[in-house]
């Protein structure tokens, strides 16, 4: 696997199952400067956004950091996420994964950052851990 550039990125996120003819919360998909990332199945809207951000109703699960792989990333390139998610596994870090158009992201709860970032440097991927606002 090539070497990485991933970012820490600042603050809180959110992970919000809401039901399956839910609305998208209004006003979600005015944040800008933070992931923001909506999926709608026949079971479920699952909801990705920042804490900051309040969404009544539904199950969530709060206390996730985002990590951002730099793009953007050709489709050709295959097992990048394999590989992250295998290495964290490795150091007992469970994951939240999505993938967007131009690359790839990794939540991670927030009491396992620091042994995410130290079993992904350890793998020979560059950490950039933003300061926190």
């Amino acid at each position: 696997m090539k070497r990485l550039i991933v970012d820490v990125r600042p603050g809180e996120y959110t992970v919000t199952r809401l039901a399956p003819a839910a609305p998208v919360p209004t006003g979600l998909l005015d944040l800008t400067g933070v992931l923001v990332s909506v999926t709608r199945t026949s079971d479920e809207v699952s909801v990705i956004a920042p804490s900051s951000f309040a969404i009544a109703g539904g199950d969530q699960e709060r206390g996730w950091r985002l990590l951002t792989v730099r793009g953007p990333l050709e489709f050709t390139l295959t097992g990048i996420m394999a590989a992250l998610a295998g290495e964290l596994a490795a150091a007992g870090v469970s994951l939240f994964a999505l993938s967007t158009y131009d690359t790839d992201h990794l939540l991670v709860k927030h009491a396992d950052l620091g042994r995410a970032v130290v079993a992904l440097r350890s793998a020979g991927h560059e950490l950039v851990v933003a300061p926190e606002a």
